[in-house]
C-alpha cells in the first residue's frame, strides 16, 4: 500500500509543503486540508494590492484546481481540523471525517490576536482574504480609519489606505513605528514616512476602549482623549493556530515544539512548517518561531525533503528574511535586529530613502539588517549573515556597493 501525507494548512506553508513533496519524488497520496473554502491564496497582499483594489483574489491564488489535480494532491477545503490522534495516526475534521497518514504536516499558520475591546461593527482585523474584503468595503463607504498597531501590519494597512484617499490615524503605546523590530531611533524614520504621506499619528498612547453609537465608533486613548472613525483595525500580533491540537499530546508551548529537521520532538512522523512550527534553529541555538512568509516556503522544501528522503535528513538553519511595502518603499530585514544590539547606519545613493541599518553582537560579527529601497545592499547582507560576516566587513562591502551605485550613476 502507498503511504499518505496528509498537510493542514492551506496557505503557503501548506500549499508549498504538498508541491515540494511532489517535486522531491514523493510517491504517495498528498492529502491538502484547508478550514477556508476559498482555494489556496496568498496572503501578503491582503493588506496591500488586494486591500487597495488593484489585485483580485485570482491573481493572489497559490493552487488552482487543476494544478492540484495535474500534481496528485487532493483538496479538502472548507474543513477544519479538530482534533489529532498521534497514537491511530488519524486526523479528525469538523465534519465527522477522519484522514489516516503515515506523515502529518502541521502548517495552520497563526491567526490575528483579537480585538481585546470586543468585536463591534467595523472593528477590523487582518488574516484573511474575508477579513479583508470586509475592511476594502468598509473603507470603500468613506470616513476616517484608526490602525491600532504600528507594526508591519497595522503600517501597511495604514500606507494602503491613504494611498486610496482615506485619511488615517495610527495609535501605538510605543514610542514611534515598527519599535520592536527595530532601534527606536531608527525605527522612527517610518514613522517619519507615513507621517509625510498625511497620515496622523499618536505614539505613546493605550486604547483604553471602542465604543460604537449611531453608526459611528470612537477610539478612547489613556490620556482621556478621543478619536472618531469609520473603522478601526487592530493589528496588535498574532497567537499560532495550535489549539486544535491540545488532546494530541505534542508539545505546544507557543507553536509545535520541532526538532532542527521540522519534525515534533515527541512524534518523528509529524512535522509543523510556518509560522505554527517552533523549532530548534542550529544557527541561534534556541527554539524559535517566525512569521515570515520566506521562512513558510523554505520551510516547507525542507520537510518535503525530509519526508521523502528520511535517510538524508536537512536541518532548517535560514537567515531570517521579511519585507514590507509602505507606498513607494521597500522595506527588508534580514536576521536579528533591534533590542540591544549595536548598530550603524550606511547611507545609499539618497540618504533620504535609501539606507541601510547593521545590527552586530558582542563577538562584532553582523547579527541583522534593515534596508529601505536598497536591494543590492540586502542582498549583501544576506550574504554576509550567512557568512558569519563581521560588522565591520559588511559594513564595508555596503558602503562600497554605494560608491558603485553612485559612480554608475554619474557615468
Amino acid at each position: 500500500m502507498s503511504p499518505t501525507t496528509v498537510v493542514v494548512g492551506s496557505s503557503v506553508g501548506g500549499v508549498r509543503t504538498a508541491q515540494a513533496l511532489r517535486a522531491a519524488g514523493y510517491p504517495g497520496d498528498v492529502v491538502l486540508v484547508g478550514e477556508e473554502p476559498d482555494l489556496p491564496y496568498d496572503k501578503p497582499p491582503l493588506s496591500k494590492a488586494l486591500l487597495a483594489g488593484t489585485a483580485s483574489t485570482q491573481d493572489i491564488g497559490l493552487l488552482t484546481q487543476q494544478a492540484a489535480v495535474d500534481a496528485g494532491i487532493r483538496l479538502v477545503l472548507g474543513r477544519a481540523a479538530i482534533r489529532l490522534d498521534v497514537d491511530a495516526r488519524v486526523v479528525e475534521l469538523a465534519d465527522g471525517e477522519r484522514l489516516g497518514y503515515d506523515d502529518l504536516v502541521i502548517a495552520t499558520g497563526a491567526r490575528a490576536r483579537p480585538s481585546p475591546w470586543g468585536e463591534l461593527p467595523g472593528v477590523h482585523v487582518l488574516r484573511t482574504l474575508d477579513d479583508a474584503v470586509a475592511l476594502r468595503a468598509d473603507l470603500l463607504r468613506g470616513g476616517p480609519l484608526i490602525v491600532i498597531g504600528a507594526g508591519f501590519i497595522g503600517a501597511e494597512v495604514a500606507a494602503t489606505a491613504r494611498t486610496t484617499g482615506v485619511d488615517v490615524t495610527i495609535v501605538d503605546p510605543a514610542p514611534v513605528a515598527m519599535s520592536r523590530v527595530l532601534e527606536p531611533a531608527d525605527a522612527m524614520l517610518f514613522g517619519l514616512l507615513h507621517e509625510r504621506q498625511g497620515v496622523a499619528t499618536r505614539f505613546g498612547y493605550g486604547v483604553t476602549g471602542i465604543d460604537r453609537t449611531e453608526g459611528a465608533l470612537r477610539v478612547r486613548l489613556a490620556d482621556g482623549s478621543t478619536l472618531p472613525a469609520a473603522a478601526v483595525v487592530v493589528g496588535i500580533g498574532a497567537v499560532p493556530n495550535d489549539g486544535w491540537l491540545a488532546s494530541s499530546g505534542l508539545r505546544i508551548d507557543d507553536g509545535v515544539v520541532c526538532d532542527r529537521y521540522g519534525r515534533a520532538v515527541d512524534a518523528p512522523r509529524i512535522h509543523a512548517v510556518g509560522d505554527v512550527a517552533r523549532w530548534f534553529h542550529p544557527r541561534h541555538d534556541a527554539l524559535v518561531r517566525v512569521e515570515h512568509w520566506t521562512n513558510a516556503v523554505e520551510q516547507a522544501a525542507c520537510v518535503a525533503h525530509n519526508i521523502t528522503h528520511p535517510e538524508d535528513l536537512r536541518a532548517h538553519s535560514p537567515v531570517e528574511y521579511v519585507w514590507s511595502d509602505q507606498y513607494d518603499w521597500k522595506i527588508q530585514l534580514a536576521g536579528r535586529t533591534g533590542g540591544s544590539l549595536d548598530h550603524v547606519i550606511v547611507d545609499g545613493a539618497d540618504p533620504t530613502r535609501s539606507f541601510a541599518v547593521l545590527y552586530a553582537g558582542t563577538d562584532g560579527r553582523l547579527r541583522g539588517a534593515v534596508t529601505a529601497n536598497w536591494p543590492k545592499a540586502l542582498v549583501l547582507c544576506r550574504r554576509a549573515l550567512a557568512g558569519g560576516a563581521s560588522l565591520d566587513d559588511t559594513r564595508g562591502a555596503v558602503a562600497a556597493a554605494t560608491v558603485r551605485t553612485t559612480s554608475a550613476g554619474v557615468r
